[in-house]
């Protein structure tokens, strides 16, 4: 039986939680260590889970039972400290995004190549349930051919909420000037992204726009400090595609999922719970269409497809944040990955095209996409046709 991978959490802060709280769900993982810069925060999020906490970053790539670093930091430390992990050695699974620009995210990848090292990105939301019962249906041609998405990832209007006494199961606060900086889109526009590259290819051009609509969201801290609170883009990809994804902290919540193909139309209500309902609309027969104005049956549930271990559960508590996910997912398929001698489905290739889209996302114009990368693989539990 194949010894668990050791596995150390590198930042500590918010979205560490959701991490060290999902770990368990994967017995080729152990948790062997954690490291943050802010030493009282190390303490407190080592107390809390009883992971061991590592000195120093020297020391967490010192130990030799640490084969996968996670890194968790601040996404301007992204990138450091993913090259600092990949030249001692190891492995990375890098919470999004991979780099704040396309060519050091480029570095990073040639560089893990170059090593034979696996270098996994987030999000991993493409592994859960919800994600590969959607492809499954898009294989099986449920729909048809898929011509048009609509993708919103609206979180609403954080600026009227008290984001500032938000804090995480072992009380790391939410980081809202970070998340104000980098932006909604660079935060999750990559939940849906890395669904829509997958299930249609590589996107070859994108045309935005995107605009900081609520400048003075933090009392005494400038507009200019901040990146777009709105944006939207309308993508093409190798399939014929054509999708619009708009991402926001202004509108209401919404991360619904619509995909139209000529023979109906899948539905997904939210991108942030691995066991979403996945909802389908068939065409009306035609003998019907001729008296009726309507084209589409009502939406009837589509069967979702499950792994045998299924937890559709992944909070320790109802007063946990919304996130309905095994974020710990993408650190096992790394880990898989490596096992296996093979690709991983989190593939860092995938990443860096999917970084390109959302820098270009950010713009205001249409810009062709020069990235590419393999074709991912469904799960094994989801590959065979229902």
């Amino acid at each position: 039986m194949q010894h668990a991978m050791g596995v150390a959490l590198v930042g500590c802060g918010y979205v560490a939680d959701y991490y060290a709280s999902t770990i368990p769900n994967h017995p080729q993982l152990k948790a062997v260590g954690v490291y943050d810069r802010n030493a009282v925060r190390a303490a407190d999020f080592s107390r809390h889970h009883g992971i061991p906490a590592f000195a120093s970053m020297a020391d967490l790539l010192a130990d030799e039972s640490v084969r996968i670093v996670v890194n968790l930091t601040n996404p301007r430390s992204h990138a450091d400290v993913t090259r600092s992990a990949l030249e001692a050695g190891r492995h990375v699974y890098s919470e999004k995004p991979l780099a704040l620009s396309v060519a050091e995210a480029r570095e990073l990848v040639e560089l893990a190549e170059s090593r034979g090292l696996t270098l996994g990105a987030g999000p991993c939301s493409l592994l859960g349930e919800t994600a590969q019962t959607v492809w499954r249906a898009l294989r099986d041609g449920v729909v048809g051919r898929p011509r048009l998405v609509y993708a919103e990832l609206d979180d609403g209007a954080i600026h009227q909420m008290p984001y500032w006494t938000w804090t995480s199961e072992s009380g790391a606060p939410w980081p809202y000037l970070d998340e104000f900086r980098v932006g909604p889109a660079l935060e999750h526009a990559a939940y849906y992204l890395n669904w829509l590259t997958a299930f249609f290819g590589p996107a070859t051009e994108v045309t935005s726009f995107s605009a900081l609509v609520v400048p003075g969201k933090v009392p005494g801290v400038t507009g200019s400090d901040f990146a777009p609170d709105f944006t939207t883009a309308t993508l093409r990809f190798t399939s014929g595609a054509i999708a619009r994804l708009t991402c926001s902290t202004l509108a209401p919540e919404d991360r619904a999922l619509r995909i139209v193909g000529d023979d109906g139309v899948l539905r997904v209500a939210e991108c942030w719970d691995y066991g979403a309902g996945v909802t389908l609309q068939t065409l009306v027969p035609d003998e019907q269409r001729e008296s009726s104005d309507h084209y589409l049956e009502p939406p009837v549930p589509f069967p979702l497809v499950r792994p045998a271990d299924y937890r559709h559960r992944y909070k320790k508590s109802p007063e946990q944040d919304l996130h309905d996910m095994d974020f710990a997912r993408g650190v096992a398929e790394v880990a898989d990955a490596v096992i296996e001698r093979r690709a991983a489905r989190v593939s860092a290739r995938q990443a860096l095209h999917v970084l390109e889209i959302i820098l270009a996302m950010t713009e205001c114009g249409t810009t062709k996409i020069e990235s590419t990368f393999e074709p991912v693989t469904p799960m094994p539990w989801a590959a065979l046709p229902a």
